[in-house]
């Protein structure tokens, strides 16, 4: 007969198991107390956590400076939690402090005379570093920077590719080669040499302020779509310096960017490789020039193959920006101090 426990056993009956199971209670209990002080204190960092993020903008990086009372970051780009003011009475209340570098003054004396506790303060640029004047009396001032620099606290291109399922491709109507809008030409500069070298072997449509036929805001596009390549040429060439001459005058207006800026190698980290034509592409400007005019319509049609995947986003309104910090806020360094802010800057 198989072995079986008495009908009226209990463990109970038997001291050692019974403060074994007394134990397990006492533990189980003190297991959930935690868990609940835990669920406690999450609880409050929750709350300090969607608690606004006030960031005030010392002087706005634009001349017209837009109403900010209301939620913008949550009503324009579904960034919740950020609250933007340009009201310097409320410095001490606010988190970030935005400085732009194009509306610093050559001395301190119109920043706030202390940086409160907690408080971090920013400094804004989308100039390159050859546009670029009197940082070396701002060392050990700002926590973090916001620049078109990749490797910046807060990075803020002039533009990206962002995916689409569109799958279509949308080439205008071409009636010229060439075109380029310059407003500010100096012949020192290398996109002006460029540009009189490679007029030797095309004719390029020459609009803006530098050669007296400007384009209005609306037709800016318009204009430039009807060419088949646009000299997207930088005013300056700096790593990760690639503005709307790329994206809003290039890719935007459904033409070819011939670009010139920094190395190929560079403008691949923002944009795909057959999207665009770079100036070293070529030993010689004259050899650029054949490769344009001898264009074929297969091969062209080539260069807009981003569009099947990608759209263009451009970065143009300041508060979209400002709104951005917001988003980085939880992964920045904080209370580090850049020591030398023209030296980074020009690396």
């Amino acid at each position: 007969m198989p072995w079986a426990l008495p009908l009226r056993w209990s463990p109970w009956g038997r001291p050692g198991v019974k403060a074994l199971v007394t134990a397990g209670v006492f533990v189980t209990t003190l297991w959930n107390l935690r868990v609940f002080l835990d669920l406690f204190k999450g609880s409050g960092e929750e709350s300090k956590h969607r608690e606004p993020l006030m960031i005030l903008v010392w002087e706005w990086p634009s001349k017209q400076v837009p109403n900010v009372s209301r939620d913008v970051c949550r009503e324009l780009y579904s960034i919740t939690g950020c609250q933007l003011t340009t009201e310097r009475r409320l410095l001490r209340q606010a988190h970030v402090v935005v400085f732009p570098h194009s509306r610093l003054q050559p001395g301190r004396d119109k920043l706030p005379k202390e940086r409160l506790p907690g408080q971090n303060w920013v400094w804004v640029s989308l100039e390159s570093p050859s546009n670029t004047r009197a940082l070396a009396a701002w060392n050990k001032t700002f926590n973090w920077v916001m620049t078109y620099r990749q490797d910046s606290d807060i990075f803020i291109p002039y533009g990206k590719l962002v995916p689409n399922r569109s799958a279509t491709v949308n080439i205008p109507a071409k009636t010229n080669l060439v075109s380029w809008v310059i407003s500010n030409y100096h012949r020192t500069q290398k996109r002006a040499e460029v540009y009189k070298n490679l007029s030797r072997y095309l004719h390029v449509n020459i609009y803006g302020k530098a050669n007296n036929k400007p384009l209005c805001k609306d037709c800016l596009l318009s204009t430039i779509s009807k060419s088949k390549f646009y000299l997207a040429f930088e005013n300056s060439i700096h790593r990760d310096y690639i503005t709307e001459k790329l994206w809003r005058n290039s890719l935007l207006a459904g033409t070819v960017p011939v670009v010139l800026g920094p190395s190929r190698a560079n403008y691949e980290q923002f944009v795909p490789a057959d999207s665009f034509i770079h100036v070293n592409d070529f030993g010689s400007l004259e050899e650029l020039a054949a490769f344009l005019k001898s264009m074929n319509s297969s091969r062209y049609r080539q260069f807009f193959a981003w569009q099947r995947r990608f759209s263009v986003k451009l970065y143009t309104d300041w508060r979209e920006r400002i709104c951005a910090i917001c988003t980085a806020y939880p992964r920045l360094r904080h209370g580090h101090l850049y020591p030398d802010l023209q030296s980074w800057f020009n690396s």
